[in-house]
């Protein structure tokens, strides 16, 4: 089966063996974040709708998951905001029944938590990992440069509210961006925000792979490290760079296909496309060579390191 709406598996920092489900097109979504690792958003929308139809993702989920792949997780991510696909809610409910051994993860800018139903539809997961990176509208809108009808203080409310509703567990995210939204005033501002919200945990993250905006550059050890405090007495992690792994891929199914589908929406290296198809680093090289050539990816640097997205 050509799978278009679920990607990988790949390894995730945060997830371990993840297989992607993307719920919308390249790139939908309610925010335009300088630090997105999809590439800058086409249709920058609140509009909820099915934007890929639910039968669809479901077929394909179907078919790859009745061959009992070894997954942490299955997680809901990939090219824009999951949460504006009004199917969202029909498939999760699918998964829990029909494959419950799969754990759910959804990964969400956390915008849309103000509207009842959004909620209840993202009670179906058994994790939720939202992103909260300002608080401030000057900060929010430098970041995340928001639709124009987003109210950050609602945003906040909705993911305050959710909590309350919520039995799962709850990643916050929150990105620093350097120079932006990591000065005491506005961390002090999210630590407020997050000890409001009780999330299970405070994830801090920063550059890794290549943003939308070239300005953006990661934050250093030692600064993240500091800025911890901020959160307490909230559990904080600092998510770290993955390392070496055994293959996930089934080496005789890896095509140029399967590499495209990847990196546009996961922007990788080529010693991480090797490890996980299961290649030498020659026979991943001349994948991508070609796929360069054609124009279907691109490649470029970020901290010395060759990165290949989308085309």
């Amino acid at each position: 089966m050509n799978y278009s709406c679920i990607f990988g598996p790949v390894r995730s920092r945060r997830l371990g063996v993840s297989l992607g489900v993307d719920m919308v097109r390249a790139k939908i979504c309610s925010l335009n974040c300088v630090y997105c690792e999809c590439g800058a958003t086409t249709v920058l929308t609140l509009e909820r709708r099915e934007y890929v139809p639910a039968d669809r993702i479901i077929a394909e989920l179907t078919a790859y998951l009745k061959t009992g792949p070894a997954l942490d997780y299955l997680t809901f991510g990939g090219s824009g905001e999951p949460t504006l696909n009004t199917g969202l809610g029909r498939v999760v409910r699918f998964l829990k029944k029909t494959f419950p051994r799969y754990r759910r993860a959804l990964l969400t800018n956390g915008t849309l938590f103000f509207l009842p139903e959004v909620r209840n539809e993202c009670a179906e997961f058994d994790l939720v990992l939202p992103n909260l990176d300002a608080v401030s509208d000057k900060v929010f809108t430098k970041v995340n440069r928001p639709h124009d009808d987003l109210d950050n203080a609602e945003v906040i409310k909705g993911l305050s509210a959710f909590r309350k509703e919520y039995k799962g567990t709850i990643w916050l995210e929150i990105f620093i961006v350097p120079g932006v939204n990591d000065t005491p005033v506005e961390l002090q501002l999210l630590g407020d925000a997050a000890r409001s919200i009780k999330p299970d945990r405070v994830q801090l993250n920063t550059l890794d792979r290549p943003g939308t905006c070239e300005w953006v550059k990661p934050a250093a050890g030692d600064k993240l490290l500091s800025i911890v405090q901020f959160f307490s007495p909230l559990p904080v992690e600092i998510i770290t760079r993955q390392t070496q792994n055994p293959p996930l891929w089934d080496r005789s199914a890896v095509t140029p296909e399967t590499i495209r589908s990847l990196v546009a929406r996961r922007p990788s290296t080529l010693e991480e496309i090797a490890s996980m198809a299961g290649l030498t680093i020659n026979e991943a090289s001349a994948m991508l060579s070609a796929l360069t050539a054609s124009r279907s990816i691109i490649s470029y640097a970020v901290d010395g390191r060759t990165f290949y997205g989308a085309g």
